[in-house]
């Protein structure tokens, strides 16, 4: 096995949080699904994630500034899987969102989220790590009907507290 292949092997195989990206830099409305939301510090609250400079989306996003992450739940599958997917209208009429005072596209289905500003970039190898402060927003509780969204080996996986 190469290198290349045990890294995806490995990573495949490595369950991971599922979050949607929504940002507006003039141009309309974007909305891209990430596996690579990282917490960077809780003072002042920082995230970090991975742009693949292969989407569409993420040159949008970055001219924005500003954003809205939302992480999702089991119940949010249908969004992961819609901005995900290639050529999807994701800001479409049977689609909730609000546009938050500030600008930016938020879901409203959606009952964990944050606006950010994005801080920091560093360039890496075809893709952008970006660094965000975190401005505003709500989170859920735990319990045991709020199952949290991860990506592993291919497919879609609610994992409860329970």
């Amino acid at each position: 096995m190469t290198l290349d292949e045990a890294f995806r092997t490995a990573f495949r195989l490595h369950p991971a949080g599922v979050s949607v990206l929504a940002a507006d830099d003039g141009e309309g409305p974007v909305g891209l699904t990430i596996t690579s939301l990282i917490s960077v510090t809780s003072s002042p609250p920082t995230v970090g994630f991975s742009l693949s400079s292969m989407s569409s989306s993420s040159p949008h996003i970055l001219k924005a500034g500003t954003l809205v992450i939302h992480l999702l739940r089991q119940q949010d599958q249908w969004l992961g899987e819609l901005c995900s997917t290639k050529g999807a209208d994701r800001f479409g009429p049977d689609v909730a969102w609000e546009r938050l005072p500030t600008g930016e596209p938020r879901y409203t289905a959606v009952g964990t989220w944050f606006r950010a500003r994005i801080v920091g970039t560093l360039d890496v190898n075809g893709s952008t790590l970006v660094a965000a402060e975190l401005l505003e927003g709500a989170a859920l509780g735990n319990g045991p009907e709020l199952s949290t969204m991860v990506y592993m080996d291919r497919r879609w996986h609610g994992v409860s507290p329970t």
